[in-house]
């Protein structure tokens, strides 16, 4: 599917269907008008902008581990300059022509490796970086992709395959029209050329495209993007919690798009997310772990059938501690990784306990927080009936997206 055709379809297209048609009409760099490669350039010829505002956008992902810079040898070594057959890493490959050489060609992959060394060093700001970048562009497509793509081809282009009818000195046919089987001769007929009962009648007016995905995905990217700017002022910022914010608009998308039917192509968005969002909780940076994936409800009677320690991976953890003597002192704690952790204290038990969570909810005792890693400390909460009694000692933590609730029974 051409830009063109693109941007004149009212149907939403995929994530899939939109990369295609960049590939298929990618940017070609200029041989004039460009500083280095002409990258910058061929974007914003591409799509009608001012080169220059792309250069400053390039400027600023490099700030972000490189980003930037990686992009832009990306865009060098993957999209054509004018006149050629091919890009350079495709001519690489035998696939066309590029006035490219071949040994700058590997020059410009074997600066590569350094740049991916710098950019995956596993800091939040490269890879929301090049998020940002490839968002961008990904929206510029959607919303400009008309703006610059080739050319259809005309009638001119197209071999000519109709022959001019041969006609006598009165203007007569002197051969049969194209419809007759039988090749009578025409001046026997009275009959006009199939074909000419008029114009087409006019396609019905498609319907608007919902803007609820396009929308929702600004949100996105204007999302990452001040988690990029905010992150080394603000240590809490990881990839988790923006994956979790992410999600959280994604949804938001979703359930705005069913009442106006459109959106739907998020849902190819938020399922890679959320098995990303898993696998960071899971496996990165510390290795897999299986500790358990499922639901904990424990109700202890006794103190020492109080566990230092509960943990789960993916699940939930309830502990009901109001059967527990009324004297004597536990200390524990509660750690779920994606899930809910929530903890009933007996209603005289003086408490101090601290609730925390990656992004999500907690309640504690009354007091409550949300939003990205929300954490409440309640020290020495002695209850309705003061000083004395089961003190407890809790330190209970959703490190993902969850919420924790401490209550009293």
């Amino acid at each position: 599917m051409s830009g063109t055709s693109m941007n004149n379809a009212h149907g939403a297209l995929g994530v899939e269907d939109t990369l295609k048609d960049f590939w298929a009409t990618r940017p070609r760099r200029p041989r004039r008008g460009r500083k280095v490669a002409g990258v910058a350039a061929a974007i914003g010829n591409r799509y009608g902008m001012d080169p220059l505002v792309v250069r400053v956008a390039f400027v600023v992902a490099t700030f972000y581990s490189g980003a930037g810079l990686l992009f832009y040898l990306l865009g060098w070594l993957f999209l054509a300059e004018e006149g050629d057959e091919a890009s350079p890493a495709e001519a690489l490959h035998g696939k066309g022509r590029s006035s490219t050489s071949t040994p700058f060609t590997i020059a410009l992959c074997i600066a590569l490796i350094p740049a991916f060394g710098v950019f995956f060093d596993r800091t939040l700001s490269g890879w929301l970086g090049l998020a940002v970048v490839f968002g961008l562009l990904f929206l510029l497509h959607r919303g400009r992709g008309h703006l610059g793509a080739p050319p259809a081809p005309t009638s001119a282009d197209a071999p000519t395959v109709a022959m001019a009818t041969p006609v006598d000195e009165h203007g007569q046919r002197t051969t049969p029209p194209a419809w007759d089987p039988l090749g009578a001769a025409p001046f026997a007929w009275d009959l006009p050329e199939p074909g000419g009962s008029g114009p087409d009648p006019e396609p019905p007016a498609p319907r608007g495209r919902s803007r609820v995905g396009v929308i929702t995905l600004a949100a996105v990217f204007l999302t990452v993007g001040a988690a990029v700017l905010a992150e080394p002022y603000l240590g809490w910022v990881s990839a988790r919690h923006v994956i979790g914010v992410v999600l959280a608009i994604l949804g938001l998308g979703l359930v705005a798009g069913s009442f106006v039917r459109g959106g739907r192509g998020l849902i190819g968005l938020a399922m890679p997310l959320a098995a990303l969002g898993i696998a960071l909780t899971l496996v990165w940076p510390n290795g897999f772990s299986t500790n358990s994936i499922g639901d904990l409800r424990q109700q202890p009677t006794a103190l020492e059938h109080v566990q230092p320690e509960y943990q789960r991976d993916i699940g939930s953890i309830d502990l009901d501690f109001t059967v527990l003597p009324a004297s004597g002192s536990v200390k524990t704690r509660a750690q779920v990784d994606v899930g809910d952790v929530t903890v009933v204290v007996p209603r005289n038990a003086d408490v101090t306990v601290r609730c925390a969570a990656g992004i999500g909810s907690v309640s504690c005792l009354g007091q409550e927080a949300d939003g990205p890693s929300p954490d409440v400390t309640r020290t020495d909460d002695l209850g309705p009936d003061g000083a004395g009694g089961l003190k407890l000692d809790l330190d209970l933590e959703v490190t993902g997206p969850g919420s924790v609730e401490v209550r009293r029974g």
